[in-house]
């Protein structure tokens, strides 16, 4: 039988080269297992690959469609557009002279003493220094972690990976909000996790919906963005999470903080209101940058041995050039004159935002890096997708952060912070004249 990995190389290539276009539909696997001569799971499995590899997209009752192709991909993004592509997809934010800033560490690591200790194998729980820098670096007013329970991944997505895999066993329920970031789907299905989505409303997950989940089957645990939440940009209120870490603490269900975003806002965190359940993960890939970064892990007490078996087994433990680098910048004061930069130009593109979708229901925050737009009718997710990528514009659509057979949001996530901010208003105002037609 047909490795199911070749079919799904084919139908990548003909989506980037052009000849699957953006918001076209993919047959049901059922059909296309019949045309392929294949089993209806192999055909499963193929679009689940196409899924994973981030080209298509699937809308429970209406199908599977084409994303999105990256900038400068294919044909069908290029042929339409009239200037260069803009990527609303990828989201890392760059401060002003930022190299200049994160140069001085670096040349201090390349003297060969320094060098040597940099270059060798790193434990999970990093250094003294490290895990010292780390602790200042996540500490909130009313919380600040003990260094003792603080462990090191290459990066964010693989803290909370390593993490879920020491809480969540193969075929364990992990609550999740009903639109949650997409990598978190992506780790749960090659966990084998299965990802049960909780009731939100404008303060974030409602604790009862937490509770009724729990009943039908328990949680092995949740996974959750208080602050500035990916897709919505929501921050819980204090209130709605000192309910939570309620909920959470009578049902004994561990969490999952996620708090990568966490940077620019002050959001109230839940780990002191559950302390001996909360796992905080978070990272330098948004503070400092995506090329040299670690991700951090904050466990409750009792907990480390099992989560650093878990970056162990994983394959996912930090370099040890990038938690000494990662020191220095921290103890010198140059992660925070990045956050300081990266919040005012997180501000001013928030204004770009304002000024060129101000007629719109979009949703975001004053301190965000992205937004979620509820399109108007009749323009649904994959169509005004791929009428953006006929213009040259990526954009994220909404079923890529659903969770479960509810339906699917007709809305897209703008990613802020990658284009130059040029571009970035061009885009809008494009995205704006395109919404305001007809798909």
């Amino acid at each position: 039988m047909e490795d199911y990995r070749r079919i799904a190389d084919r139908i990548a290539d003909a989506i980037t080269s052009g000849r699957l276009k953006p918001g076209e539909r993919l047959p049901p696997q059922r059909v296309f297992a019949r045309r392929r001569g294949i089993a209806g799971s192999t055909a499963g499995r193929v679009y689940g690959e196409l899924v994973r590899r981030g080209l298509v997209v699937g809308e429970v009752g209406r199908g599977t469609f084409v994303r999105a192709a990256p900038a400068g991909t294919g044909p069908a993004l290029v042929e339409a557009a009239t200037q260069a592509p803009v990527n609303l997809e990828l989201n890392y934010p760059t401060a002003p002279d930022q190299s200049a800033l994160l140069a001085p560490a670096l040349t201090a690591l390349g003297r060969p003493d320094v060098l040597t200790e940099a270059l060798r194998p790193a434990a999970a729980t990093g250094t003294p220094a490290a895990r010292r820098a780390a602790a200042g670096l996540l500490a909130t007013p009313g919380w600040r972690p003990a260094p003792e329970r603080i462990l090191f991944t290459g990066n964010a997505r693989q803290a909370v990976a390593a993490t879920l895999a020491s809480l969540v066993r193969p075929g364990g329920r992990l609550g999740v909000e009903a639109l949650t970031y997409p990598v978190v789907k992506d780790i749960a299905a090659r966990l084998g996790i299965t990802l049960v989505p909780l009731a939100c409303d404008e303060e974030g997950p409602r604790p009862e919906s937490v509770a009724a989940a729990h009943r039908a089957a328990p949680l092995a645990a949740l996974y959750l963005q208080p602050t500035l939440h990916n897709p919505t940009a929501l921050t819980t209120g204090p209130e709605r999470v000192r309910r939570l870490a309620r909920t959470a603490l009578d049902l004994g269900i561990p969490v999952v903080e996620d708090r990568i975003w966490s940077f620019l806002a002050d959001g109230d965190p839940l780990a002191p209101h559950a302390p001996g359940l909360t796992h905080v993960v978070d990272g330098l890939s948004k503070r400092v940058a995506p090329g040299l970064t670690i991700g951090v892990v904050v466990v409750p007490e009792g907990r480390v041995e099992a989560v650093a078996a878990s970056v162990r087994s994983g394959g996912w433990s930090a370099g040890s050039f990038a938690l000494e680098a990662a020191v220095r910048w921290i103890g010198d004061g140059t992660v925070q004159r990045l956050v300081a930069a990266k919040r005012a130009d997180a501000a001013r593109r928030q204004r770009i935002l304002g000024e060129e979708l101000r007629p719109f229901a979009v949703r975001s925050d004053p301190r965000a890096y992205f937004a979620w737009w509820e399109l108007p009718a009749p323009w649904r997710a994959d169509t005004f997708t791929a009428a953006a990528a006929a213009h040259g514009i990526a954009v994220t659509p909404g079923p890529a952060f659903a969770v479960g057979p509810g339906r699917v949001p007709d809305a897209v996530r703008l990613g802020l912070a990658s284009a130059p901010e040029p571009d970035l208003r061009r885009a809008l105002r494009t995205l704006a004249d395109v919404v305001r037609g007809t798909p």
